[in-house]
């Protein structure tokens, strides 16, 4: 039986939900770095956020509309065969940082990789369908998630495609929409028209 590609519309509808709980227990807890100490914690927030735009719109640049069509191997893909999820999670980290939260930056970054490692090894099952030995063969020298940076292989040249960039910059406007969000909920807390439950590290 062949392998079908993975669902992204129950993947997204799950990290929807993830972010929809996770913004309700925000919504009631007290960060361990309070706003007005936590400059250090912010500035490596933004970075991750920052990181993972920039990441991802490297990642598109190579696989753009080729999904599926075309094996892709080389620049990202050369050290991780999924730098998209891998530069989500940073994404994900990067705003639980933001909140001031180590604890919520790594329940954010567990939550994403979870979902997406799953969704991965569906993918890379499909692939297998799609591309046989060469894929067997560039997952045997290519880690699923975690980037390998000594195996990078930059490409001669990238055909990109306008439309999948373009939708990658708006998906990570959703990352930096995330930040004057979480400030916007700090100002609703300091009316004390949330009651506050607990403290998170």
């Amino acid at each position: 039986m062949q392998s079908q590609p993975a669902d992204q519309k129950a993947r997204i509808r799950l990290l929807q939900l993830g972010a929809l709980l996770l913004l309700i227990a925000f919504m009631t807890m007290r960060p361990a770095f309070s706003r007005d100490g936590s400059d250090t914690v912010e500035c490596l927030g933004v970075a991750l956020v920052l990181l993972c735009v920039a990441g991802r719109m490297w990642s598109i640049l190579y696989i753009g509309a080729k999904k599926n069509r075309e094996l892709i191997t080389v620049g990202p893909y050369s050290m991780t065969r999924n730098p998209l999820y891998f530069f989500s999670m940073l994404g994900a980290a990067g705003i639980g940082l933001f909140v001031g939260s180590l604890v919520s930056a790594l329940i954010l970054a567990l939550l994403v990789y979870l979902v997406l490692v799953t969704t991965a090894g569906k993918e890379a099952a499909h692939l297998e369908t799609l591309f046989g030995e060469r894929y067997r063969e560039y997952a045997r020298r290519t880690p699923m998630f975690w980037p390998k940076p000594s195996l990078f292989r930059e490409a001669d040249d990238v055909a990109f495609s306008p439309a999948a960039l373009k939708r990658t910059f708006l998906d990570g406007l959703l990352f930096i929409a995330a930040l004057p969000a979480i400030e916007l909920v700090e100002v609703v807390k300091e009316t004390d028209f949330v009651p506050i439950f607990f403290a998170l590290f």
